[in-house]
């Protein structure tokens, strides 16, 4: 990903490595780490997410906790249920979201998911990568955006009736990375450290926006969010 203005990193949930990095700075500072580079941290907290619903969520430790699901807007766009974006940093373009994640429902809930948003721009506009346990349900388990109307699929796995193998199988914390080019529109999906990604896209339907972690209509949990991205013009 070739970034021609200068990068950002963001860190929700101080980690080691967070604090080795930077083992002065009180939550939400920013510091020059170069002549290109700005890193913010910002831990999971109220100060730097803003979901769209306050009561649904919970801040524990570095935990940022969806802990029921949301309510479907019934406004004329189908669409993530419920999510919470970051509010701290700039808009990004260019941008490589890592995150540890967690499906807190029941195996026994077949279409349970998690979702990392990003390019938000408004609560009708924005992308996101849907990981889930089923893969045999068109809006389970892909890429999909959210542009004024109904969620539309765009990850190239799916063929109509089955999608990527499924994403998330257990209760357990998994590794998951998105990668979107702003130039290209190529987007990447990974899993628990994988080399090839699981789901891939080509959209360019936005430019810039904010990143964020969700759930269509199910709960989970966030921790260690780290982004890396370029700033909006």
């Amino acid at each position: 990903m070739q970034h021609r203005r200068r990068t950002i990193a963001l860190a929700t949930g101080l980690t080691a490595g967070a604090a080795l990095l930077c083992p002065t700075l009180p939550a939400g500072a920013v510091v020059e780490a170069g002549p290109a580079q700005v890193h913010v941290v910002a831990p999971a907290t109220p100060q730097h997410w803003d979901p769209l619903t306050d009561d649904l969520w919970d801040y524990r430790g570095n935990e940022l906790v969806l802990t029921r699901a949301g309510t479907n807007p019934n406004d004329g766009v189908r669409r993530p249920f419920e999510y919470a974006i970051v509010s701290k940093g700039p808009e990004l373009t260019d941008v490589a979201i890592d995150a540890e994640v967690r499906l807190d429902e029941p195996v026994s809930v077949s279409n349970r998911d998690v979702i990392i948003v990003w390019n938000y721009q408004g609560p009708k506009r924005f992308y996101y990568a849907h990981f889930s346990q089923d893969n045999t349900i068109y809006p389970h388990n892909g890429i999909f955006v959210v542009d004024n109307a109904d969620r539309r699929r765009i990850d190239d796995q799916w063929n109509g009736s089955v999608g990527a193998p499924p994403a998330v199988t257990d209760a357990s914390w998994h590794d998951v990375r998105v990668e979107y080019d702003a130039d290209s529109g190529a987007i990447a999906a990974y899993v628990d450290g994988s080399s090839e990604p699981l789901m891939t896209a080509t959209d360019t339907t936005f430019t810039g926006g904010r990143v964020g972690f969700g759930s269509f209509d199910n709960y989970g949990r966030a921790r260690h969010v780290r982004v890396t991205g370029t700033p909006a013009p």
